[in-house]
């Protein structure tokens, strides 16, 4: 071999070596060469468990890249602490399971994980339709729990953007135990009468923020259980839905308080509820929903445009037992305006044994867009609720 042709061949071996050093560097575990097909008929679930468990126990920034294609996947537990952060690259499309017997809790289940980015412009299809004629739940109290969509379970320093969720079973995103965590720029849809398909909920979280979102759902866009603080929602259009509710609250022991929220610059479109705080009666321990900013909020066609009912019943009838025992107090309304598809556009109904306090109205413009006969008087209810109003407030304030 002449000194040319070695060189080349050097150089050649150089740039192999090279290409393989940078693939491992970069620590890229594509599902489809763990396995999947991405066919959306063959089962892949077990790809995709495959590349979670060789990522998670490598060291600095892992990337699990899904790849465009059609993954018919789940349940799937991605279970930490892993030794990096997890980064999920999903550029093609996860579809659920329609087998119900397939499933003993969720669909994508993180849990215990310190470290995590899910990205990439992807969808999770839950294919609910097949399962909610299954839910009971809105008329049962005891009724068998469909399973949710995407649950994060004790996870830190999450950021989640731009991906969507489309026709979950039950909830599309459920945050429990977690903080500093992230949503942005998410799109999740499934129809309007579809049960229980809550968008976000938080649970026992702290440092949560949702910005950027769209939101059309069947039950709540973003609803806020107990032990929540310091959550921020902003820029999120809702619709259809329930609006953004915080609730419902007391309904079982152990429950803690919910401190600290601000929601501003949302618009809500046609929807049953437009802010809404919601608590049970006869709650079996004493508890504070307080601190709550909302501000700079658009009403489009709202029924329920600002709400607080402390005697929630979701059921045909419920028994009529002991007042709420959930403290609401520092509740701040500014500048929500648009229209009412019910002449009650302010509802405050509260606790005889624990009235709300410190509930302030400012620069509220809301009108009812009439019935039938021409009506169109806006009207504000209250009771057993203490605050005050600005005198920039429309339907004529109760406090």
């Amino acid at each position: 071999m002449d000194s040319n042709n070695a060189i080349l061949a050097i150089s050649l071996l150089f740039s192999i070596w090279c290409a393989t050093c940078v693939a491992q560097s970069s620590n890229v575990y594509n599902v489809k060469e763990h396995g999947a097909l991405g066919n959306g008929k063959n089962d892949d679930t077990k790809a995709f468990q495959a590349a979670w468990d060789v990522s998670c126990a490598v060291e600095g920034n892992p990337t699990i890249l899904i790849p465009k294609g059609s993954y018919l996947v789940g349940p799937l537990l991605f279970k930490g602490p892993c030794k990096g952060v997890m980064t999920i690259d999903l550029r093609g499309q996860l579809l659920a399971s329609t087998n119900l017997n397939a499933y003993t809790k969720n669909w994508v289940d993180f849990q215990y994980i310190n470290g995590l980015v899910i990205s990439g412009g992807g969808i999770f299809n839950g294919q609910g339709s097949s399962a909610w004629p299954y839910n009971k739940c809105p008329k049962k109290w005891s009724c068998k729990i469909l399973p949710m969509s995407l649950v994060f379970s004790f996870v830190k320093n999450a950021k989640i953007k731009s991906i969507s969720s489309l026709d979950s079973k039950l909830f599309h995103i459920h945050i429990f135990s977690s903080e500093n965590f992230d949503i942005e720029s998410v799109t999740i849809n499934a129809p309007g009468d579809s049960p229980n398909t809550d968008g976000i909920h938080v649970a026992d979280s702290t440092n949560v923020t949702i910005t950027d979102a769209t939101i059309g759902t069947g039950d709540d866009c973003i609803s806020i259980g107990p032990g929540n603080s310091n959550l921020t929602i902003s820029n999120v259009h809702c619709g259809p839905g329930h609006g953004i509710s915080v609730g419902s609250l007391g309904k079982n022991s152990g429950e803690t308080d919910v401190l600290g929220l601000t929601v501003r610059n949302c618009t809500l479109n046609g929807t049953t509820n437009g802010l809404r705080i919601k608590t049970w009666q006869s709650s079996p321990t004493l508890l504070k929903a307080a601190h709550f900013t909302y501000e700079d909020i658009t009403m489009n066609n709202v029924y329920n445009p600002i709400i607080i009912d402390q005697e929630y019943c979701p059921y045909v009838s419920c028994a009529e037992k002991d007042p709420s025992r959930v403290q609401i107090y520092d509740i701040k309304f500014t500048n929500v305006k648009g229209t009412s598809s019910s002449a009650e556009a302010i509802k405050f109904i509260c606790s005889s044994s624990f009235p709300c306090q410190g509930v302030i109205l400012n620069d509220i413009d809301l009108h009812y867009t009439g019935d039938a006969r021409g009506n169109k008087t806006t009207t504000s209810t209250c009771a057993n609720v203490q605050g005050k109003s600005n005198e920039n407030v429309k339907p004529n304030p109760c406090i």
